[in-house]
């Protein structure tokens, strides 16, 4: 399967209106003035793209969809028989769900976690339309796409299977800490476009990563969070596998995003060399002052 970059991220949540000011203001991000997911739905993005972050007002802190580009239309052919043949039900987007979504055609999925994903083709581009809340040099997206993702699985083993035999996802690394695994993986250069972290009866969003071009938008993020007193997950820090400086703060939504610059890449795939670490980070990302995430849920285990 032809996987390019994570697409977009749509998320439920009973704040969602406060998007409207943390987005902009606090992360840089663009609003995007369409309202295709309705009045009460908060449209962000961090390039040309309109909407790659939908926040829409609902009961609780939950994911939404996950969207995965692919190529073009042929590839999203394949990837239906490839999924079918792994026994994984797809649903067709319609046509008005794909106009929402901003792309030509979309199918659904649920992955063994009960994620619900979204292949699609054809995401809407309107050059030079990308007009940050705030000043900002921008954002790494073009073929890196979003940002990443991290999820948190109740059956790990039973994921990373899925990601890797059946969605075609690459392992980065590794890391073993506080009696977890945590499992890199990409599908383009950027060092992981997805993680998974096996935590037994549970299943949630753990974090959204935005990456921006200048290590003084990291700064400015970081005082800006300071200065409004919004809870902050994990200190600045720099990361062991992929070297990226970045802090955590708590969003609306009860997930984290993680803010950051300087990121490794998987510049040549083929020789990239798999490594099983022990730590997380060099230095910093400490436990901040934020309460327990509320992105969270348990799940029953399998019937027997």
């Amino acid at each position: 399967m032809k996987i390019t970059s994570l697409g977009y991220l749509r998320v439920e949540s009973p704040n969602a209106k406060e998007w409207a000011t943390f987005g902009p203001e606090v992360l840089g991000l663009a609003v995007s003035e369409d309202l295709a997911g309705g009045p009460d739905t908060v449209s962000l993005t961090n390039d040309d793209r309109p909407g790659r972050l939908q926040i829409s007002e609902g009961p609780h802190n939950r994911v939404q969809c996950i969207g995965w580009e692919l190529p073009g239309a042929g590839d999203l052919a394949d990837a239906v028989a490839t999924l079918e043949q792994a026994g994984v039900t797809v649903e067709r987007g319609t046509a008005e769900e794909c106009r929402a979504a901003k792309v030509r055609q979309l199918v659904r999925f649920t992955d063994p976690a009960g994620f619900t994903h979204e292949l699609f083709y054809g995401q809407l581009v309107v050059p030079g339309s990308f007009r940050p809340g705030r000043g900002t040099a921008g954002f790494v997206t073009r073929g890196q796409g979003l940002g990443h993702v991290v999820l948190v699985v109740p059956d790990l083993t039973e994921s990373l299977d899925f990601f890797c035999t059946v969605l075609g996802f690459r392992v980065s690394d590794e890391i073993d800490f506080d009696g977890n695994t945590l499992v890199f993986l990409h599908v383009n250069p950027r060092h992981h476009s997805l993680a998974i972290m096996g935590i037994p009866g549970m299943r949630g969003l753990h974090h959204l990563m935005l990456q921006v071009e200048d290590l003084d938008d990291v700064g400015i993020a970081h005082q800006l969070v300071l200065d409004r007193q919004i809870p902050l997950a994990m200190t600045l820090g720099r990361h062991a596998n992929d070297r990226m400086l970045s802090f955590y703060v708590r969003s609306p939504s009860g997930f984290e995003i993680e803010y950051g610059w300087g990121a490794s890449t998987v510049d040549v795939p083929d020789q990239w060399v798999v490594t099983h670490m022990k730590s997380t980070s060099i230095w910093g990302h400490r436990p901040g002052d934020a309460p327990p995430p509320a992105c969270l849920e348990p799940v029953s285990p399998p019937a027997s």
